[in-house]
C-alpha cells in the first residue's frame, strides 16, 4: 500500500474538480480526501496499491474536460497509514 499527498494546480476551484477527483478515487479504489486550499490549489490525499494510485493520478489530470484545467499535480509518495476507509470531499 502507498500514500500520496498531492497539490493540483491550475483552474481547479469552482469548476467541480473536487467531485471529479472523488469520482476518480471511487473508480480506482483509492481512499482518502480532497479539499480546496486557500491559495487556489486543491489538496489530495490518497491511499491504495501503487497501480491504483497511478491510475487515479492519470485520471485526476482531467484531460479533455471543458471546465477543469489541471496544469500540474505535484505528488509526494510514502507508506500508507490506513487512516482512510473511504474517499471524501472536504467542504
Amino acid at each position: 500500500m502507498e500514500r500520496i499527498t498531492a497539490i493540483a494546480k491550475g483552474r481547479v476551484q469552482r469548476v467541480g474538480y473536487r467531485s471529479f477527483v472523488a469520482d476518480c478515487a471511487h473508480a480506482t479504489g483509492v481512499h482518502g480526501s480532497v479539499k480546496n486550499l486557500p491559495d487556489g490549489t486543491v489538496g489530495i490525499v490518497g491511499e491504495s496499491s501503487p497501480a491504483a494510485i497511478d491510475n487515479f493520478l492519470r485520471l485526476a489530470h482531467a484531460k479533455g474536460d471543458l471546465m477543469i484545467r489541471v496544469e500540474e499535480i505535484a505528488v509526494n509518495k510514502g507508506p500508507a497509514t490506513g487512516e482512510f476507509h473511504e474517499f471524501h470531499v472536504a467542504w
